[in-house]
């Protein structure tokens, strides 16, 4: 990487990177197509394993999202970021993910763990992924899914905003973010 930028700059810099990192998970959470399509180029290329294609097409298959697919959760853990230069990096993140999948009989809960390979490119002084690739490491069905949108253990919620929905304007924390 270029010397041009001191500690304290490229610290800021990665933690930017970080950050986007963590708006394409909520928005492809929230399916929210605004927030998403400022965390790519519109010419990125995505590739997912059971998607593979430019951002253009990426985004219309996360938003609305599958139909089959009523809540997700991509939970992100540890991020090594690596400056190529002042405006380009390459990034791996771990991620966890659950998925509520109907299957028309029943809902079942899965999880994925796996690691998002980015690279990013700063854009009029924004970062911005050019190209996401998802590597699998594990995945694991942990059967038909209870019923907890009235409750847990139990205890019933005392108002329906409690439970999470994977759709735009639909998650108690869209609000919570308008302020």
């Amino acid at each position: 990487m270029s010397n041009s930028l001191d500690e304290l700059s490229i610290w800021l810099e990665k933690a930017k990177i970080q950050e986007r990192i963590a708006q394409i998970a909520r928005a492809e959470d929230r399916r929210d197509g605004a927030l998403l399509a400022q965390c790519f180029m519109p010419e990125s290329i995505i590739d997912m394993g059971v998607f593979s294609g430019r951002f253009s097409d990426y985004i219309t298959w996360v938003v609305p999202g599958d139909p089959s697919l009523p809540v997700t959760q991509h939970t992100l853990g540890q991020t090594l970021v690596v400056l190529d230069s002042d405006s380009r990096a390459r990034a791996e993140t771990y991620v966890s993910s659950y998925h509520r999948v109907d299957t028309g009989t029943e809902h079942r809960d899965t999880a994925i763990g796996g690691r998002y390979l980015d690279v990013v490119e700063k854009i009029d002084g924004d970062w911005k992924v050019v190209k996401r690739t998802l590597l699998y490491d594990w995945f694991s069905d942990y059967g038909q899914a209870v019923d907890w949108s009235q409750g847990v253990m139990g205890l019933p919620f005392t108002a329906e905003h409690y439970v999470g929905r994977s759709e735009v304007d639909g998650d108690f924390s869209d609000q919570f973010f308008k302020g």
